[in-house]
C-alpha cells in the first residue's frame, strides 16, 4: 500500500512520525468526556454493560443490564473502558441509552468523524499506553486527567472519513474470514465428538450384529457388548483437599475441577488417571498420562477394575455428566448418583482397540483445529496491524 509524500514527529515515541498535514490533538478538546449520570438506570431501555462489547472489535453482544450509578450517552458518543484497559472495549452507540460507569462518554466535535475515533481508540498503541497509566492492583482503572490529555493524531474530516470506510470494509472482511474459520472448527468438534460417540456406544464395526440395550437412551448396541450400571466397571472417589501449610512446590499436578491447578511434590494416586469436576467446573474431565494428587473439587477414579482408563474416558466424555449436578447455588456431582447410571459395555480387548482408533482420529482433528486456530490468530494481527497503520497515517488509504 502506498504512503503519504510527507511525514513529521508527533512528539509521541509510541505514534512515531504522522503526515505532514495531519495535526496533534488533546482528546479532551476533540472529545469532550459527558458526564451526565443517573442511578435510575431501569428508565432507559437500552443499556450497556462490560460484557456486552466484544473486545478489540466494537461489536455489541446480547442485552445489557446493569444496576447502580450509569453514564447517560447519545447516539454516536464513542464509549471507552476504563477499568482493565487492556480488555480494549470501545464501541459508537447505536442510540441514545445508558452505560455502567467505568465506560466513559465521549462526544466528538463536529470535525472529528465518530467511526475515525472508534478505530483510533482501538489502537494497540494507544491502548497500551493507557493501560500502563492503571492504578489499583485487584480492579486497575485509567484516570480521564491521564487519557484525555493525551494528543492523537487528527486528518481532515475527509481523511478521517475516508480512513474509518477503508477500515469498515476490511475489517468486515478478515471478521467475515474469522467467522467462516470458526465456523469449521465447531463442525470439527461436533464431527470429533461424533465419533467418540459412536466408537464408545456402537463400536468400530458398522457391520456388526445389534441388539435392544433395553434402556431408552442407549437404543440398540452390539449384540456381543452388555448394560451395565457405571459402579460395576470403575469407582469414583472424591479429592483430597490440600492446605495451604501442605503445599510444597514439586512436579506433581494437582488436579482441580478446572484442571491442573499447581504442582505438589507428593503424588497420591497412580497415573494414568480420568478426573471429573464435582465442583465449580462440574462434570469437566481430563485425561491425566503421570501420578497426581487429585483436589477435593473432583471427583477421581479410584479403581478402573481391570478397564482401561482411555476408554473410561472417552466413555464419560459421552454421559454429560454435568447433568447429574445435585447442587443450586452451588453446583456438584455426587458419586452416588452417577455410580447407578446404565453404560453399555465391551470387553478389555475392544476397548484398546477402539483406544488405538479413537487416538489416531483425535489427534487428526485436533491438529487440523490448532491449524485453524493459528490461521485466525494471523488474520486477527492482520487486522490489528492494518487498523494501527491506518490511523497513524504509516498507510494512504485514500
Amino acid at each position: 500500500m502506498k504512503v503519504y509524500p510527507g511525514y513529521k514527529g508527533s512528539g509521541y515515541d509510541w505514534t512515531g512520525e504522522i503526515p505532514a498535514h495531519w495535526r496533534m490533538v488533546q482528546l479532551k478538546f476533540a472529545a469532550p468526556r459527558k458526564t451526565d449520570q443517573t442511578e435510575n438506570v431501569k428508565e432507559f431501555g437500552f443499556q450497556i454493560a462490560l460484557e456486552n462489547i466484544e473486545s478489540k472489535t466494537g461489536k455489541l453482544i446480547g442485552n445489557g443490564s446493569f444496576e447502580g450509578l450509569g453514564n447517560i450517552f447519545r447516539r454516536g458518543d464513542v464509549l471507552f473502558n476504563k477499568l482493565r484497559p487492556y480488555l480494549c472495549k470501545v464501541v459508537v452507540a447505536p442510540q441514545d441509552g445508558v452505560a455502567v460507569s467505568e465506560l466513559l462518554v465521549l462526544r466528538p466535535r463536529e470535525d472529528l468523524d465518530k467511526r475515525y475515533l472508534f478505530y483510533r481508540l482501538l489502537e494497540t498503541k494507544f491502548i497500551s499506553v493507557v493501560d500502563g497509566s492503571t492504578y489499583g492492583a485487584k480492579m486497575p482503572r485509567a484516570n480521564w486527567d491521564f487519557i484525555g490529555n493525551l494528543k492523537i493524531p487528527v486528518p481532515p474530516l475527509s481523511e478521517q472519513q475516508a480512513i474509518a470506510d477503508f477500515l469498515d470494509y476490511k475489517t468486515a472482511q478478515i471478521d467475515r474470514l474469522v467467522e467462516k474459520k470458526q465456523k469449521q472448527i465447531d463442525l470439527l468438534y461436533e464431527h470429533r465428538t461424533g465419533l467418540i460417540n459412536r466408537a464408545v456406544t456402537k463400536g468400530l464395526n458398522p457391520e456388526a450384529p445389534m441388539k435392544d440395550s433395553g434402556v431408552e437412551w442407549l437404543g440398540e448396541i452390539p449384540s456381543h457388548w452388555e448394560v451395565v450400571s457405571l459402579g460395576k466397571v470403575i469407582k469414583l472417589q472424591r479429592g483430597v483437599d490440600i492446605t495451604k501449610n501442605e503445599q510444597e512446590d514439586g512436579s506433581v499436578p494437582v488436579v482441580s475441577s478446572g484442571g491442573i491447578a499447581s504442582y505438589h511434590n507428593k503424588a497420591i494416586v497412580k497415573g494414568p488417571g480420568v478426573v471429573v469436576g464435582r465442583k465449580g467446573s462440574v462434570g469437566k474431565l481430563h485425561y491425566i498420562e503421570q501420578d497426581y494428587w487429585p483436589h477435593d473439587t473432583t471427583l477421581y477414579v479410584e479403581d478402573f477394575k481391570g478397564n482401561s482408563p482411555r476408554f473410561v474416558y472417552y466413555k464419560l466424555l459421552t454421559m454429560n455428566l454435568a447433568r447429574f449436578d445435585t447442587g443450586s447455588s452451588n453446583p456438584t456431582l455426587n458419586r452416588n448418583i452417577v455410580h447407578p447410571e446404565k453404560v453399555s459395555w465391551t470387553s478389555y480387548k475392544e476397548q484398546i482397540k477402539i483406544v488405538d482408533w479413537l487416538d489416531n482420529k483425535i489427534a487428526k482433528i485436533d491438529l487440523w483445529i490448532e491449524h485453524i486456530h493459528r490461521v485466525i490468530g494471523q488474520l486477527i494481527e492482520y487486522r490489528t496491524a492494518l487498523l494501527s497503520e491506518a490511523v497513524t497515517g504509516k498507510i494512504d488509504v485514500r
